[in-house]
């Protein structure tokens, strides 16, 4: 009866261990699997150099895209030097937001200009903001309006413009916290798109510059484009180009390699 009992307990003992065993053996299979996975989606040392090379370029877009967003020096306008009388004249300028104007003193203005400026001279300065934002109420400036509807387009174009660059923003940063290419991809897409609607934002606002002179055709006025667009346009670029940046580190092989094969692989 004794001896039944222990082959019986000896048995037992014996599956469970080579249960155990087999099961172990899953496990590390599985867990095996696991950091294969785990290594294979993580980011390599080179990979996230990168990666922050071109979240770098991508942040000096953002910071070009506020700096010209919140200015408002993207138009500057000048009347000629003899329209009021033979000792000042008007210049201006206004943005997204606000409109300035200045008054300046003939003397100060280079004989060789045609037309009164620079601004940066020193004068009067009068800058109010626009307040068809808030009343509706139309902005007369140099006895001319400004194209409402193209204004706000333009701000809405740039204010979108803005959260697809931070949406960008969190998703590069997700992916260097985390360590994963998946976060690369939908980045690429936020900030190619932020800048192209920087481009689009610039189209329309020319196109509201020029509804707004041809408002009333009495007042002469000569007109260029000032820094604030150039801060967008080379804004748009860098972001377009670090958005192409980041969708060729998130591609499973090499372009460069792929186009041009070494010459042992073709060999």
């Amino acid at each position: 009866m004794w001896s039944t009992f222990i082959v019986q307990d000896e048995d037992s003992r014996a599956a469970a261990g080579s249960g155990g065993g087999l099961a172990g053996m899953m496990g590390m299979r599985s867990g095996g699997k696991r950091r294969t996975r785990a290594t294979t989606s993580a980011l390599s040392e080179t990979q996230e150099g990168k990666i922050k090379l071109a979240f770098f370029l991508a942040m000096v877009g953002i910071t070009l895209t506020v700096l010209g967003v919140g200015t408002e020096f993207w138009v500057e306008l000048a009347q000629s030097r003899g329209f009021y009388n033979n000792q000042t004249c008007l210049v201006g300028h206004y943005g997204l937001w606000k409109a300035c104007t200045k008054t300046l003193w003939l003397v100060d203005v280079s004989p060789e200009r045609e037309c009164c400026g620079p601004v940066d001279l020193p004068g009067e300065s009068n800058c109010t903001y626009f307040k068809f934002y808030t009343t509706g109420e139309n902005t007369v400036l140099f006895q001319k309006i400004p194209a409402k509807n193209l204004t706000v387009m333009s701000a809405m174009i740039a204010i979108v413009g803005l959260f697809l660059m931070l949406m960008g923003a969190v998703c590069i940063i997700m992916a260097i916290s985390k360590g994963v290419q998946f976060f690369l991809k939908p980045a690429s897409v936020c900030f190619i798109l932020s800048g192209v609607l920087l481009f689009l934002c610039l189209i329309v606002f020319h196109q509201s510059v020029l509804s707004f002179l041809e408002s009333d055709h009495s007042v002469l006025l000569h007109h260029e484009l000032s820094w604030s667009v150039s801060c967008l346009g080379c804004a748009g670029a860098m972001l377009v180009l670090a958005g192409a940046l980041f969708l060729l580190i998130a591609l499973p092989y090499s372009p460069w390699e792929k186009c041009l094969p070494s010459k042992n692989n073709g060999s």
